[in-house]
């Protein structure tokens, strides 16, 4: 369970019935809660950057979503849906710890009602094509389900709309909130899996392959639609039986649901030169594999260049996640393998 060292409110937030019930609860709990003076968010110690994203992570801001476009989220859906943005989980490889600056807090906005007033906006401009909107783009919003309910109202919402569908993905497993309610198949919730290695050494914060495992069951035999996101994938010795492995595991806890259209996303290691600095930066330590020389160097669809696995080795891996999920899974779908 996520707790906050602190949570700062913007004061336009307190007027929003979620962001009073927020301020009372964590003022019960005990909480450092502290009311922030216009947008800047303040008040987030540390004097290292180890400290300073230690710090940020343990730092919940509720903010009011001020009106403005939704961001673009090709090519897994159409537009992302801002409830929450940041992560409670301290992965040593993630994007987001270029994206965040040196004190990487988590925000959740106050004003759920108006965000989904939005969403529907852009149903109808888009009807009768169905638009599919996802809920973790830049964040992980299960750690703060149990405070917010957003994505149980969400899921809700989207149910009862003919021409929409949602996805989010999450590396933990207190979705008990989220059975029973009026999905309609119209959510897909997807998990983040890995080998134990992989996990263990750079998945901080977040739970064990086998409690995601567990999770998964208790959300396809509810009827949502499930799907999984195999990455990083990170090629090191004796890879592929550890990766087969944890296909095997997936398999026999999913016993009786291994026929299910369960799909899956498949993403190799990589990462960016700034990436690259900032992790060294917040982990000095890591053993991430990131040698240049070792990788090969593309131009991303933003710009920006990335060190990828050399095709021979993006070949190998290819193959041997197709042909496994495949066997393994066989009405499964394999979205794609990058």
């Amino acid at each position: 369970m996520y707790v906050p060292k602190r949570v700062l409110f913007e004061e336009k937030a307190l007027s929003y019935e979620l962001g009073a019930e927020l301020y009372k609860s964590f003022k019960e709990k005990g909480v450092v809660t502290h009311i922030l003076k216009g947008n800047r968010v303040s008040g987030i110690p540390g004097d290292s950057p180890q400290s300073l994203y230690s710090e940020g992570k343990s730092t919940l801001v509720v903010r009011v979503r001020k009106k403005g476009e939704f961001q673009t989220c090709k090519p897994s859906a159409h537009y992302q849906l801002p409830l929450v943005s940041g992560c409670a989980g301290k992965c040593e490889y993630c994007y987001l710890n270029t994206r965040f600056g040196n004190k990487p807090y988590i925000t959740v906005y106050a004003n759920i009602d108006e965000i989904l007033e939005e969403t529907k906006k852009y149903i109808e401009e888009r009807k009768p094509q169905v638009t599919i909107f996802e809920g973790a783009a830049t964040s992980d919003p299960i750690p703060l389900e149990e405070y917010t309910g957003m994505l149980a109202k969400t899921i809700e919402f989207i149910g009862k709309e003919e021409y929409a569908k949602f996805r989010f993905v999450t590396k933990f497993d207190t979705i008990d909130s989220l059975l029973g309610l009026n999905h309609n198949g119209k959510t897909t919730i997807r998990f983040s899996i890995n080998t134990e290695r992989v996990i263990k050494t750079y998945e901080h914060g977040t739970v064990d392959l086998y409690k995601r495992i567990e999770a998964s069951k208790k959300i396809i035999s509810n009827g949502y639609n499930l799907g999984f996101i195999i990455g990083p994938v990170i090629l090191y010795e004796g890879w592929k039986k550890e990766y087969l492995f944890m296909l095997h595991e997936l398999r026999k806890i999913l016993k009786g649901y291994e026929s299910e259209k369960i799909h899956f996303e498949v993403i190799s290691h990589r990462f960016t030169t700034a990436a690259k600095n900032k992790i060294i930066e917040i982990f000095p330590k890591t053993t991430l594999p990131m040698v240049e020389e070792e990788r090969k160097f593309k131009y991303g669809q933003f710009g920006y260049g990335k060190y990828l696995y050399k095709q021979e080795e993006l070949n190998e891996m290819k193959e041997f996640f197709q042909n496994n999920i495949s066997s393994l899974f066989p009405s499964s779908e394999v979205d794609y393998i990058i």
